[in-house]
């Protein structure tokens, strides 16, 4: 544990942008393979959208950097948050903990308020314009997003009191669930039942893509499923007739052109349409496998 603890520390930049890089390589040969839906699109211009707002992410992210590892460090000097005023916790259990409030509050929660709150979900909006999910659809954030997400990370190091090592384990980890559970891929059924019940696995989170709620506002998790499970959020649904998208944005020209992406946050707020009926279902599970 020491090991991981000291490699994470001085995580070198190549490293950290060999997973990011090295995951979506990964992701997309395997969908290519065994996809989950055969799209008839043009995967490398939507690839291209999707990878322009992964620049604007790393960008954001890049700029403001200097802020997380100063309230890192902040936290660690100060004894602030909850792993600071813990420290005769074993290092792994302060590994898994410091995981665990990071994704709750940093992943989790940030993505609920986005979901309740009209002016951030039109930030948040332009992730689900995509109505091709596959693994670069983990990194199509707007700028607007990237910014509201960074701010409730430094407010989960705050809390969880969470040395660097931890963020940046964090990070790396969160990089590579989302672009796993975003793919266009389907678990085996026994496979999805075990592994989703520790981490959000495509079966998962693909039901949080479907174009109409109360599909949408399910199944919130990036990394640890237990956050959907205990606050009554984890959902299931029939992989086959999911329909990607959001149902105030299916048209081409509004989900697949760069300009408007850009520009959806301070366009005029529309009021989703009823849920879907017919055999689009969906079972909600408030606290399945708990």
């Amino acid at each position: 544990m020491e090991k991981l603890a000291a490699y994470f520390e001085g995580i070198p930049s190549s490293h950290r942008s060999a997973i990011l890089v090295g995951g979506i390589a990964i992701f997309w040969l395997i969908e290519n393979a065994f996809p989950l839906f055969r799209f008839s699109y043009n995967k490398y211009r939507h690839a291209g959208i999707n990878i322009f707002f992964t620049l604007t992410t790393i960008i954001v992210n890049f700029l403001l950097a200097f802020l997380l590892v100063k309230t890192s460090d902040l936290v660690v000097e100060k004894h602030i948050g909850l792993l600071q005023w813990l420290p005769w916790l074993p290092l792994w259990a302060r590994f898994v903990t410091g995981l665990l409030l990071l994704d709750l509050i940093g992943a989790w929660l940030i993505h609920w308020i986005q979901h309740k709150v009209k002016w951030m979900w039109k930030f948040h909006l332009v992730h689900h314009t995509d109505t091709c999910v596959d693994t670069t659809t983990a990194n199509r954030h707007h700028p607007g997003e990237s910014l509201l997400r960074f701010v409730f990370t430094i407010l989960a190091v705050v809390i969880s009191g969470a040395p660097m090592w931890i963020v940046f384990a964090y990070q790396s980890l969160s990089v590579a669930l989302s672009q796993f559970n975003h793919a266009n891929i389907r678990l085996p059924e026994a496979v999805d039942r075990i592994l989703s019940l520790a981490i959000v696995t495509p079966n998962m989170h693909h039901v949080h893509h479907h174009y109409r709620q109360p599909y949408t506002d399910t199944n919130y998790g990036n990394i640890f499923s237990v956050w959907d499970r205990l606050f009554g959020t984890f959902a299931k649904a029939d992989q086959d007739t999911l329909v990607y998208g959001v149902d105030t944005h299916m048209k081409r020209e509004e989900n697949s052109r760069l300009w408007n992406l850009l520009h959806i946050p301070f366009q005029k707020y529309r009021t989703p349409s009823s849920p879907a009926g017919g055999n689009q279902t969906v079972r909600q599970s408030d606290n399945e496998g708990m």
